[in-house]
């Protein structure tokens, strides 16, 4: 067997039909997934991840499928396309957001009349912030049956999803991370049986000290959303690359995953997207002094 040289790790938030930000229709996600499976792509599990990490071979054009927060689409619209092109993804859940009920109608079983409504992201964080989460996030049974046919495995995105460096409790942010982190891993633990090694940022952020508490808590394996750079067999679990995908057909997903598989035109790619981050960061100091 070939063997990955590097790990591309790919990052979804919705699938449904409004589009949007952070999201994919089902149309344009079911070419992305039609691609994959033509051009001979198959998904890879957390364990598999680990595999890799620790330099042990995995198939060459291995990939990882990520969603975060846990919307109700990806149970609506994403586990029924997975399913049918034999994919399988981890979705990272926030679990203060979670709740009970029964199980709600999904293409697999349903027509497109009767389906829940599933909002574009902006609603969906309007919703979760009035305390109507269960309108918009999954429901333990969902995430149950999804994890029973092994499409999905769920791993933690805190408790909350709060960046806490950025609120008023910012001096005490370290602490705060250790409570969101600690209750996560409580509540997976209790209601899915899982003591997780896995776990992805919230908005991106972290530092020394979060990597450091969340080792700490038993995550290994920190998945970032930093997309430019490559997943080695060298690469440290802290700081796992991922890059967004966009509401593109299948084709666009082939060019990305070329760049980050490729050491030579991946690597230019990469230095001239953080030049331009660096860039922009350098104008906004220059501009927040000059005010």
């Amino acid at each position: 067997m070939k063997a990955a040289k590097r790990l591309p790790i790919m990052m979804y938030h919705h699938v449904t039909p409004n589009g949007g930000m952070i999201n994919s229709t089902p149309q344009n996600f079911e070419s992305q997934l039609q691609w994959l499976k033509n051009n001979g792509w198959q998904s890879v599990t957390t364990q598999q991840v680990e595999e890799f990490l620790a330099g042990q071979p995995i198939p060459a054009k291995s990939v990882l499928l990520t969603f975060d927060d846990g919307y109700l689409d990806n149970w609506v619209y994403a586990y029924p396309l997975l399913k049918k092109y034999g994919f399988t993804a981890v979705c990272f859940l926030v679990t203060s957001w979670i709740q009970d009920g029964e199980l709600r109608p999904n293409t697999l079983n349903v027509t497109t009349d009767f389906l829940p409504e599933c909002p574009e992201h902006h609603e969906c964080e309007r919703l979760i912030e009035a305390g109507r989460s269960d309108d918009v996030v999954l429901r333990w049974n969902e995430i149950q049956a999804m994890r029973e046919t092994g499409v999905f495995e769920f791993h933690s995105h805190t408790h909350t999803h709060t960046r806490w460096d950025l609120s008023k409790e910012s001096a005490h942010k370290n602490e705060r991370i250790l409570w969101e982190l600690q209750t996560a891993q409580a509540i997976l633990q209790t209601k899915l049986g899982i003591r997780s090694e896995h776990f992805c940022w919230p908005q991106g952020y972290y530092d020394d000290d979060y990597i450091r508490i969340a080792q700490k808590c038993g995550y290994q394996y920190l998945y970032t959303t930093d997309a430019f750079g490559f997943n080695l067999p060298s690469t440290p679990a802290s700081q796992l690359h991922r890059f967004a995908v966009r509401n593109t057909r299948g084709r666009s997903i082939g060019k990305r995953l070329k760049l980050a598989v490729s050491p030579i035109s991946g690597s230019i790619f990469n230095w001239w997207k953080r030049s331009k981050q660096l860039r922009r960061a350098r104008k906004a100091a220059r501009e927040a002094r000059s005010m």
